[in-house]
């Protein structure tokens, strides 16, 4: 069997590579050790990215509990009211770890925007759009995918929004 150097450096595919790969998107594979609730500040300083630049993917529901996906720079908050206020909807706020299990097929803390379970409308902080490239979960946790920020909506359908917060 030849050997084909570390065994981290390659990464099992998961549903999220598997439709940037059936699209023909360019990423980078950016594996980690996973440290249970070090988010995406963890995940920068563990691979020398700026946090400003690693994307966490936040599953959200409105005031009807219909599910929507925020993708936010690693070092800011969402504010709620002003998503709520962009996007037409009473009250916006996060669901809980089961709840957004079920709606994206994910675990909480490997929450990919890619191939969902359920489509949701996705929001995207205005100004990841102006970076050159980002990171984001690859559909696991520990696991994260280098692409031009302008795939989440040429994929995705991801409206701009302005509601970031210094976290």
């Amino acid at each position: 069997m030849a050997k084909n150097g570390p065994r981290s450096e390659r990464v099992s595919e998961t549903p999220a590579t598997q439709l940037l790969k059936a699209h023909a998107v360019a990423f980078t594979e950016h594996p980690y050790a996973y440290l249970e609730h070090g988010g995406a500040q963890h995940s920068a300083q563990v691979l020398g990215w700026d946090p400003f630049h690693v994307v966490k993917t936040l599953v959200m529901e409105d005031q009807d509990a219909k599910p929507l996906l925020v993708l936010m720079h690693g070092n800011r908050k969402v504010s709620t009211k002003n998503l709520a206020r962009q996007i037409g909807a009473k009250a916006v706020g996060p669901c809980t770890p089961e709840t957004a299990n079920r709606h994206s097929g994910y675990l909480v803390g490997g929450t990919s925007p890619f191939a969902t379970r359920k489509t949701m409308p996705v929001y995207i902080e205005s100004t990841i759009l102006d970076l050159p490239k980002i990171l984001i979960n690859g559909g696991r946790r520990g696991y994260l995918v280098g692409i031009d920020p302008a795939v989440c909506v040429a994929l995705l359908g991801a409206k701009a929004v302005q509601c970031a917060l210094e976290d």
